[in-house]
């Protein structure tokens, strides 16, 4: 499969499932506002049970306590007066319940407003006929109740209560078939989800089966690659170490055979160094001669030179000083090169280092260096790290070194030396307040043989590019941060726990 058709179908596949989380989103949400309207119309349901229920217990306390009066006045027994006392007590609270059920519909709260002086009016005439009663004017109570005083007002409540029931009728209806028709959307809403969830799941399934057979194609394409390629590495990785092998012994014979002509190079001109007060005496005798024919008696005194063999002489001089100079410097690269050669041969050992010790005996030993450049350096809390310690000590004694060497003249030097972990790697920071580095000689300084800025100081340009050798060999990174006159902080990240599979060569 091409790689545009591979992201062609990788986007089809993201495209399908963003649309198939959105149908879902959809449904669950559309699902749950249902569910929620399906019981907000059951509750209002059931409140139309409950409104009828009050008005029927309202009617219910009304009617009891009629008969209980009814029957105190026929049989002047305290059973009935308890009766209707009871009745006439719980009436109250009802119709209070039955007003606050109704105070959603304006129709039917009307209604028991209208209700409750006509209930509060009948039930006073009911307790004024109990009255009569109790005073032995049972006759008048008779009478009262025989010419049907209050009865209008039943008829009325009575009236009230039918309008306010058939108006719940209605509600009751109206409310039962959104409840179901809420209900109908909501298993609609179901089984359309439940249905559109096993086809995304089928296609799913469609789809992973497809990805699990590329994947098995590609993973068998791999191993045979693999094969291949594991060959391919093992022969170019002993090409390679025959190589890095050869580049040392190369190293090593030409720096060998580059000291020989040195040498040689070096005796004669201290031959001719020696030869320099003879040649010029030799030279002031001759002149002399040339000058007096007379015969020249040798003298004791020095021969005093003329002034254009003067010149000569001092020419003569600072020739073989330069000589002398440039074979010096010679002999220190060819020494640099020899030195980096048998370091580059020497196995690494990973030993646990407390690296706070270990800086710590390093700024010990520059110390009397330090206090000459009235330089402070601040060893802070370390982390140990698994290494190889002679080369963590020449990565810091050379860092120390250089930023004691380039201190801005005239300025208290800080140096400091931090570390932090990171991720299973150590993370060291040796931060100076020196001249600095321009940025543009960022790559140059780690570069071998080159130098940055003012060429002030002794040194070959080779021990930057040491120490990033090092520090590679340990698995490790290097960096610099720094700006003109504004110091330089070089970081160090090496591995916390290093097995030596970096830096070991193979036999």
């Amino acid at each position: 499969m091409t790689p545009d058709a591979k992201r062609r179908r990788a986007i089809g596949q993201i495209l399908l499932l963003a649309a198939g989380l959105v149908v879902l989103t959809f449904i669950s949400a559309g699902s749950v506002h249902l569910v929620n309207r399906a019981r907000e119309d059951a509750r209002w349901v059931l409140h139309t049970v409950e409104v009828e229920n009050q008005l029927s217990l309202a009617q219910l306390q009304l009617h009891r306590a009629e008969s209980a009066q009814r029957g105190y006045l026929s049989t002047l027994l305290p059973d009935f007066h308890t009766d209707f006392e009871e009745a006439a007590s719980a009436l109250t609270p009802a119709l209070q319940r039955l007003s606050q059920l109704v105070s959603d519909t304006p129709a039917e709260k009307r209604l028991v407003d209208e209700m409750l002086p006509l209930v509060n009016q009948r039930i006073e005439e009911f307790r004024n006929t109990i009255e009569l009663a109790l005073t032995q004017r049972v006759d008048d109570a008779t009478r009262a109740v025989r010419e049907g005083i209050g009865r209008d007002a039943m008829k009325h409540i009575d009236d009230l209560a039918s309008q306010m029931r058939t108006e719940e009728d209605r509600l009751f209806v109206e409310r039962t078939t959104n409840a179901d028709r809420t209900q109908s959307l909501a298993a609609s809403m179901t089984w359309v989800g439940s249905g559109f969830v096993v086809v995304l799941a089928g296609i799913s399934i469609l789809l992973v089966r497809r990805s699990a057979r590329a994947r098995d194609d590609a993973e068998a394409l791999l191993r045979d690659n693999n094969l291949n390629l594991e060959a391919t590495i093992d022969e170019r990785t002993a090409d390679l170490r025959e190589a890095n092998d050869e580049i040392q012994r190369f190293a090593y014979i030409v720096s060998h055979d580059l000291r020989s002509p040195l040498v040689n190079i070096m005796g004669f001109t201290s031959e001719l160094e020696q030869l320099h007060a003879d040649i010029f005496k030799r030279i002031a005798t001759f002149a002399r001669a040339s000058a007096s024919p007379a015969p020249v008696v040798a003298a004791e005194t020095e021969p005093v030179l003329e002034a254009e063999d003067k010149q000569l002489a001092q020419d003569f001089s600072e020739a073989l000083e330069f000589i002398k100079s440039s074979i010096a410097k010679m002999d220190r690269l060819i020494s640099a090169i020899l030195n980096l050669t048998r370091e580059g041969r020497r196995e690494f050992e990973p030993v646990r280092i407390d690296t706070r010790e270990l800086i710590e005996g390093i700024v010990t030993t520059v110390a009397h260096q330090a206090a000459e450049a009235h330089a402070q350096i601040r060893v802070e809390p370390l982390p140990h790290i698994v290494s190889d310690r002679l080369a963590l000590e020449q990565i810091f004694s050379n860092l120390i070194d250089n930023a004691l060497k380039y201190l801005e003249p005239g300025v208290p030097g800080d140096i400091s030396i931090r570390g932090r972990t990171k991720l299973g790697f150590a993370i060291f920071e040796v931060a100076d307040n020196g001249r600095g580095i321009d940025p543009k000689d960022h790559r140059r300084i780690f570069d071998l043989f080159r130098r940055a800025g003012a060429q002030d100081k002794p040194g070959q340009g080779i021990g930057l590019a040491h120490v990033r050798a090092l520090v590679r060999r340990l698995g490790g990174t290097m960096s610099v941060s720094s700006e003109l006159h504004s110091g330089s902080t070089f970081t160090i990240t090496l591995p916390i726990k290093w097995t030596g599979s970096n830096g070991k060569r193979a036999s």
